[in-house]
């Protein structure tokens, strides 16, 4: 899953996309150190060198305005959040070459940066109004009891609701028809985020030029 950003990087991001809104152009290290009053330019590079570690821009070091934003879309007040086509079995389980593309959102509606999508296939969650072809919206963090979930087995992911009972981890459908899912002590299991949203495009197209691949099972 993405990597966490710390609260200075966070606030160096955020500057990052504001100021090109704002300019039309990246701020300098200079100029980024001056708004956070960091003194060294080596510290502001590997602030910069951690955001493009992380898969949130990418850099050129050798010149003094050279970061590109990656999936930005020049508004205010946004953040580009990953779409991931499929996951991987293990840790990581988002890899950058399984991601799709961007949608673009007001941060507003976003608990964190490390945010990402996964787009649903199937109806296992009508009861939680959840449908066939959503994005969810998931914060990567522990899951408490009752949250809705992603959750990968193996090289699958699903939606579910996570439940404890008798000492075991059960993923919980929404609907009948579904058999709840028990995960065991062999099973290759971890939970990729917890559900803060959902988004139901009307015009896919519009959204992300996926070709129509990589869903998630609910």
């Amino acid at each position: 899953m993405p990597e966490p950003l710390t609260p200075i990087e966070q606030r160096v991001y955020h500057y990052l996309l504001d100021f090109l809104c704002d300019n039309t152009y990246q701020p300098s290290v200079r100029e980024i150190g001056r708004q956070f009053q960091i003194k060294s330019t080596k510290t502001v590079s590997e602030l910069l060198q951690s955001l493009a570690d992380k898969g949130y821009i990418e850099r050129d070091p050798s010149r003094s305005r050279g970061v590109k934003l990656l999936g930005h879309e020049a508004k205010q007040r946004t953040q580009p959040v990953p779409y991931y086509g499929k996951i991987a079995a293990g840790d990581p389980a988002l890899l950058p070459e399984n991601r799709k593309g961007f949608i673009t959102m007001d941060r507003r509606f976003l608990p964190g940066p490390e945010v990402f999508f996964l787009k649903v296939k199937g109806d296992s969650m009508i009861g939680r109004g959840i449908l066939d072809g959503d994005y969810v919206l998931l914060q990567p963090g522990e899951a408490k009891e009752g949250d809705i979930i992603a959750a990968r087995l193996g090289e699958d992911a699903t939606i579910k609701t996570l439940r404890r009972r008798n000492g075991k981890i059960v993923l919980e459908p929404a609907n009948p028809a579904e058999s709840e899912i028990v995960v065991t002590k062999e099973s290759d299991f971890s939970v990729l985020g917890v559900a803060c949203g959902v988004f139901r495009p009307f015009n896919e197209m519009r959204i992300v030029d996926d070709g129509g691949s990589g869903p998630v099972a609910a």
